[in-house]
């Protein structure tokens, strides 16, 4: 890989981070109305544990660009982004997520998610798309209908890419995953991001810690399953039957 940019091309860059900084409050203001919905809707405040939002800091932005910026010189392929397309092409400038307890609340949590995009007139650029490394979770989402990629980095998390109804052609990325998951998920990103670890022992740790958290989804699943069969068995217990009252004869009757 070629080890430097030309002026040029570190200038295009200079002028891109600028045009996303001149921007940023449009996708803080993204930010605060997906959190609005998620606080207004009934059905989405029982699923939903927290949520996360975040634009995405310049200098992590400049980083990005160049290093896609020096894989295009290796691949001899033209630096993809413009001040026309920035937005649309780099669609996590906004990351909003949204953290459940158990495995199962994802299709409701789809469900309400997919009404309000169309109450909104919100566009789904992309998903949702469960990007799982996981086959019982592969086999789980394709049941619910919701498509599954595989995972590279051994995390679970449902997708979304979504354009907000504004002038301003904005994109944000939505991540719908357990708490378990964001445990790894954390871990990992402090660990891998933006560089790799060079710790093998470290690669190996993440790897490990993956398939605890996913054995700890598992068993919160399986919690509340109990909890629910627990629930619907008393549900159907009946109730002793009041013996009817003798009537009282009249008289001579």
């Amino acid at each position: 890989m070629p080890s430097k940019l030309r002026a040029a091309e570190l200038k295009l860059i200079d002028r891109l981070v600028q045009h996303y900084v001149d921007n940023q409050p449009s996708f803080t203001l993204l930010l605060s109305q997906l959190a609005g919905y998620v606080e207004t809707s009934t059905k989405l405040k029982k699923l939903a544990h927290s949520v996360k939002g975040r634009v995405k800091d310049p200098e992590h932005l400049r980083e990005k660009l160049i290093r896609k910026g020096l894989e295009a010189k290796t691949k001899s392929t033209e630096f993809p982004y413009t001040l026309e397309n920035l937005f649309k092409e780099i669609n996590d400038l906004a990351g909003f997520r949204i953290l459940h307890l158990h495995t199962k609340q994802i299709e409701d949590i789809n469900s309400v998610l997919l009404e309000i995009f169309n109450e909104q007139r919100w566009l789904i650029i992309e998903g949702p798309c469960a990007r799982t490394w996981d086959d019982e979770s592969r086999e789980y989402f394709s049941k619910i209908g919701v498509a599954t990629e595989d995972s590279k980095t051994m995390y679970t998390s449902v997708h979304y890419v979504v354009q907000p109804n504004t002038r301003t052609e904005l994109t944000c990325e939505i991540q719908v995953r357990t708490l378990m998951e964001e445990v790894w998920g954390e871990v990992d990103h402090q660990i891998n991001y933006p560089l790799k670890a060079d710790s093998l022992s470290c690669r190996e740790q993440i790897k490990v810690l993956a398939r605890v958290t996913s054995s700890c989804s598992r068993l919160v699943d399986s919690i509340f399953l109990a909890h629910q069969e627990s629930s619907n068995d008393q549900l159907t217990v009946r109730t002793p039957r009041k013996k009817p009252r003798n009537k009282k004869t009249k008289p001579g009757s």
